[in-house]
């Protein structure tokens, strides 16, 4: 009534303005509520697996899956102590000629490998026991080292007796029969027998302590593996 006192509206456009300005409020109301801030709801976290630490494996099932054990970071085992030797067997056996046998086989294995001994054939000079070396010869049923003989010789007569001593089976007062070789240098020659696991050829007495060029030379053609 005072904006149509005021104004000198008439009532029909009074209430035409009176409708434009309720419309224009319930615009202005709708405006202002659809630009007010909305809230959001956080995502799920997606990539969590793909930046986290890997997935912890069992190596005990990776070898079960898989069938092969994973591989170690360390050095390679040591291979075992494996390996083969080749030794001649000749002599009174049923085979004789090259036998290979495994590393740290024996002198008995050897005879096994040959087929034996002969019926009737004297092992007794021989170390069954005695571990064998790569191209050794092992001569069965050779006769046996001369014992030293006794009287005016001495020792040293001994080594006038019939057949070479043999290297891996005289006893030191055997070996004290040969030329030039006293009980010091027989135990010498016993102790790198035992060391280096017998002779494997006469060429070797060269490396015994006490054994010269000239001694070696007359110690040679009366000696033998």
């Amino acid at each position: 009534m005072w904006v149509q006192l005021r104004c000198g509206l008439e009532p029909k456009t009074l209430a035409a303005l009176a409708v434009i300005l309720v419309a224009a409020a319930v615009f202005a109301g709708i405006h202002f509520w659809s630009a007010g801030p909305e809230g959001v709801e956080a995502p799920d976290v997606v990539g969590e697996a793909a930046h986290g630490p890997g997935p912890v494996t069992d190596p005990d099932a990776d070898m079960a899956a898989t069938g092969r054990p994973e591989p170690s970071p360390g050095p390679a085992a040591v291979p075992g102590a494996g390996g083969q030797i080749v030794v001649d067997v000749s002599g009174k056996v049923r085979n004789p000629g090259l036998q290979r046998l495994p590393s740290g086989a024996r002198v008995d294995d050897a005879l096994d490998a040959a087929g034996g001994a002969r019926p009737g054939t004297d092992l007794a000079g021989l170390n069954r026991a005695r571990v064998l070396m790569d191209g050794e010869q092992i001569v069965v049923g050779a006769p046996p080292a001369p014992a030293p003989a006794s009287g005016a010789g001495g020792p040293a007569a001994a080594g006038g007796g019939t057949g070479p001593v043999s290297l891996n089976t005289a006893t030191a007062d055997q070996l004290e029969g040969l030329p030039g070789v006293g009980p010091v240098l027989a135990q010498h020659i016993v102790e790198y027998r035992t060391e280096h696991g017998g002779f494997r050829s006469v060429d070797e007495l060269r490396e015994v302590n006490g054994i010269g060029d000239r001694r070696f030379a007359d110690l040679r053609p009366r000696v033998q593996p």
